[in-house]
């Protein structure tokens, strides 16, 4: 046999592949397979954007082949597959690595540091392992156009996203709003419910049963149960069910009140007494704590009522006591309760997690550290009001990025009314064709009939800045949807005008706009935007639509919008991990 042909033979898989790669190089196929004649017409592929500051990994190689085999089999049967890469280059994955890099441990840091330097960094930062990504995909035989990739920090790409919520602003979708939200303290920002659910871990947690003493009784208490010990000191209201049965047990010298289903709690005792909940409602009882009692005197928080049983509909029997311990400042249903009956609202824990120097012994204290709750436990049984402390095995939500454990927190954010568009997602949910089909009204339609309003803004550095200008003078709000507005409104338009302004932070921060309702100056709100709308919005801004590219988002007639399809939108197909059905997939959507 000749030697040439041997020597063929006995090449490697690995050698053999490469020589395909180089083939495919020199030759252009991808390209070629891009301007050949396509009697079929186009099939769309949206490609996920990755972030390059970190290295791609196995599963990155799975999701690759999937992405990879269906253009390519488009292609075979006749379509033009144009397969434009991506890079997502803002937000927290980007922010704690800089952090880190620089050995940061808080925002406080970062602003002592310079926002400008920071989000230089942060810019820098992206492109650490781009080679590494490059010869991966190279390798792999990913057909992927990533010379003309889109960049979600671009400024092209940020105007597409300033108008995108500028339509959600006209709208009516967008508000500004002051309630309970998830809070990481170590990022310093809240997180949207589909960052929540990428977090939760299985945590055993310090609970406790606590005694709260009824007002003009003696040694006669109420009993509620909470897995977070933190909140009692911001205790302000007990919350029962008024159709609920609950018994008045005697156990010694004290006499404790908790739900009739819940009894066994406090182990063996005399029931005295049982009535329903109704019958509670309104007794008082002694403060926990004293600390939001005297921080509240003086202020306009002082004449409110509380520390007493209120009647709420959440309360239950399936854990607890079947009376609910309320912090209406650290829990959704309990600010709901506490502004519907005009309860206190005071904070003792600032926004990096730690108690104000008003909490007594817990002043300056992270609250999610577990000698707090351990303080707490044995302060409670010093002054005899410790009924039962256990370890709560449970699903808590943690930062999805940096892993700390969040709180829930009342502050301002800026939120999406996905709740007014729950029915039309899920609407629009039916018309997807899902692989494999259970997604559908499965693990997708399960998150969408329970959708909650989008908390959209972040306190953070390196995003797409919030579009939005408030006056200082009338409080007047306005919203910026393209450069050329941001221009006309603003009070010197050569920062806008210039071929190299950057609109992001801090540049964006010192622009000043003209009020339009009182001629007073409007300043942006310091926020940018949760990281995952930049990804949601790649559809249209990696053409920079509307500002360009309008073939490739809208129908060729105007007759066929909306039920029509342009040059590469909608998706044909797209495929990533089942994660993302909470993710990409739900803010593509």
């Amino acid at each position: 046999m000749r030697p040439d042909i041997m020597a063929e033979e006995h090449k490697s898989i690995s050698e053999r592949e490469q020589e395909i790669l180089a083939f495919w190089e020199q030759q252009k196929i991808f390209q070629k397979s891009l301007s050949q004649k396509a009697p079929k017409g186009n099939f769309v592929f949206f490609e996920g954007p990755p972030t390059a500051n970190g290295k791609p990994g196995i599963h990155h190689a799975e999701a690759r082949a999937f992405k990879d085999i269906i253009p390519r089999f488009r292609t075979m049967q006749g379509y033009r597959v144009e397969r434009k890469g991506g890079w997502d280059t803002h937000g927290l994955p980007v922010e704690l690595e800089v952090e880190k890099q620089l050995g940061f441990k808080s925002k406080k840091e970062i602003e002592e540091y310079g926002i400008a330097k920071f989000n230089a960094k942060c810019k820098e930062s992206v492109w650490t392992y781009l080679k590494d990504w490059q010869e991966f995909t190279r390798r792999l035989g990913f057909w992927v156009d990533l010379e003309n990739a889109y960049v979600t920090y671009k400024p092209e790409y940020v105007e597409s996203l300033w108008w995108v919520i500028k339509q959600i602003w006209d709208k009516g979708l967008l508000y500004q709003d002051y309630r309970v939200t998830p809070h990481c303290p170590r990022c310093g920002t809240s997180l949207s419910s589909h960052e929540l659910a990428q977090g939760y871990a299985e945590v055993k947690d310090l609970a406790v049963s606590a005694k709260f003493k009824i007002k003009g009784k003696n040694n006669e208490y109420f009993v509620a149960w909470t897995t977070t010990p933190w909140t009692l000191p911001a205790n302000v209201a007990l919350a029962v069910g008024t159709s609920i049965a609950y018994v008045k047990v005697k156990q010694g010298e004290d006499y404790l009140w908790l739900a009739k289903a819940r009894s066994e709690v406090i182990g063996e005792g005399e029931v005295v007494e049982e009535v329903l909940g109704e019958k509670l409602v309104g007794m008082e009882y002694e403060p926990l704590y004293p600390f939001v009692h005297d921080a509240i005197n003086g202020t306009e928080q002082e004449g409110k009522k509380a520390w007493y049983v209120a009647s709420a509909d959440f309360v239950t029997t399936t854990d607890g006591t079947g009376i609910v311990h309320t912090a209406v400042m650290y829990g959704a249903d309990d600010f709901e309760l506490g502004t519907k009956i005009g309860l206190p609202k005071y904070h003792l824990v600032k926004l990096d997690g730690t108690f104000v120097d008003k909490a007594g012994f817990l002043a300056g204290r992270l609250v999610t550290d577990e000698g707090v709750a351990i303080d707490i436990i044995k302060d409670l049984a010093h002054r005899g009001l410790l009924i039962k402390k256990e370890k709560y095995e449970h699903s808590y939500p943690h930062c999805w990025r940096c892993k700390s454990k969040i709180i829930y927190y009342a502050k301002d954010s800026w939120y999406i009314k996905m709740s007014t568009l729950r029915e039309k997602m899920i609407k629009e949910n039916k018309k997807i064709h899902w692989e494999p089909e259970h997604i559908q009204e499965g693990r997708f339609g399960e998150w969408l009939r329970e959708v909650k309003d989008w908390a959209f803004s972040r306190e953070r550095y390196w995003g797409t800045p919030l579009p939005i200008w408030v006056c200082k003078k009338c409080g007047e709000k306005k919203c910026v949807g393209s450069f050329q507005e941001l221009k006309d409104a603003s009070s010197d338009p050569s920062v806008v005008s210039s071929p190299s302004f950057d609109p992001h932070r801090p540049t964006v921060d010192e622009i000043v706009l003209k009020c339009e309702k009182c001629g007073g100056e409007a300043k942006r709100v310091p926020d940018v935007c949760d990281v995952w709308f930049d990804s949601g919005c790649m559809p249209y801004a990696q053409w920079h639509y509307p500002f360009e590219n309008k073939a490739k988002i809208d129908p060729p007639s105007p007759r066929l919008r909306g039920t029509g399809k342009g040059e590469a939108y909608p998706a044909d197909y797209i495929s990533e991990a089942i994660d993302q059905t909470r993710g990409w997939f739900y803010t593509l959507l």
